[in-house]
């Protein structure tokens, strides 16, 4: 990347949304590896003597236990210190959804909030955020004929012609949809095919399930896509460095894991496993995953730059000191 100052319109302040009385909920979001967990936790001990902070994982690998190392969990002694509600609450056999995430999440915010302290909401799981922020997607089930005539469409129109379509049936989703993504296009068209409506209104319709409570949402990143590549790679070696090879052999032991589970299709722990299993070397191993784990930032950014109402915390622009000041102003304003 290049500077994300455009990116994000140069946005650099935003309202407080959400109506409801009490503390609010805040968002502490990002790319991995950006910096998200030391933000939140420099925030818990920033804050205290103001406000008492409760951290909610919004992660979709933190969940699962025995996955520490690839998952960069905090430590044992970070979370006695700062305990993380949503962390370690499933076995990587388990099945964890979005679902399953909101119900949890809004059950611990609730719980915070009625305890007077404040929901500090910390995750990259991009799906998780949208889940909790404005509910679960009324959307379809997949229609195997629809699918068959879309790709009869796709292999005459091309990716252009496909995005058209969707531009002209559809074009708050097409400006969102990048032409490249043919799945996601495809997608798009099957909601439109299946409901006669576009699956941006559906969204919309979702949105009355939301959260509903004043929410500030903060993204911590570095300013250069460049930066974050680094900060990938060292975090990455420092992984192997620590036995995250071993962490997936103890995996691998276990005869109701595979390598097609959820838990198992996280970055780093898919490339490690098929290395293992002897699909290819570890330069290879590493090489994969590097990349595996830049695509999955690149998504991030994607869905962050289509949130409204982010404030972002860039490394140069003293992050903690920002993100305080936006805390506390937020506190002040919340209603009630």
């Amino acid at each position: 990347m290049h500077d994300l100052d455009a990116a994000t319109g140069g946005q650099v302040d935003a309202t407080l949304n959400g109506t409801a009385s009490g503390p609010p909920v805040v968002l502490v979001m990002g790319p991995t590896a950006g910096g998200k967990t030391d933000l939140a936790l420099a925030l818990v001990d920033g804050l205290a003597g103001e406000v008492d902070c409760d951290i909610v994982s919004v992660d979709s690998a933190l969940v699962y236990r025995g996955m520490d190392i690839g998952t960069a969990k905090p430590s044992a002694a970070v979370l006695a210190r700062y305990p993380h509600r949503l962390v370690d609450i499933c076995d990587p056999a388990e099945p964890y959804s979005a679902a399953r995430f909101r119900t949890d999440a809004l059950a611990a915010i609730d719980d915070i909030r009625a305890r007077g302290r404040l929901p500090l909401l910390v995750g990259g799981t991009m799906l998780y955020v949208r889940a909790l922020l404005r509910g679960l997607s009324p959307l379809p089930p997949a229609d195997a004929a629809l699918r068959v005539h879309l790709d009869e469409r796709a292999a005459a129109l091309g990716p252009g012609g496909m995005h058209r379509w969707l531009t002209d049936v559809d074009p708050a989703s097409a400006a969102r949809i990048h032409p490249n993504d043919p799945q996601r296009v495809q997608r798009a068209l099957e909601v439109y095919l299946a409901t006669g409506q576009p699956m941006s209104v559906l969204w919309r319709e979702a949105g009355a399930g939301g959260l509903g409570l004043p929410t500030l949402k903060l993204v911590r990143s570095p300013r250069q896509r460049a930066a974050l590549h680094r900060r990938i790679e060292v975090r990455f070696d420092a992984m192997l460095a620590a036995g995250f090879a071993d962490e997936v052999r103890a995996l691998m032991a276990r005869a109701d894991l595979g390598p097609d589970l959820p838990s198992m299709r996280c970055v780093g722990y898919r490339q490690l496993w098929e290395h293992l299993r002897g699909d290819y070397d570890t330069a290879e191993m590493r090489r994969r995953a590097l990349a595996a784990t830049r695509q999955l930032a690149k998504r991030q950014y994607t869905w962050l730059r289509a949130e409204p109402d982010c404030h972002w915390l860039w490394d140069d622009a003293d992050p903690l000191g920002r993100a305080l000041a936006l805390v506390r102003r937020s506190l002040a304003a919340a209603p009630g």
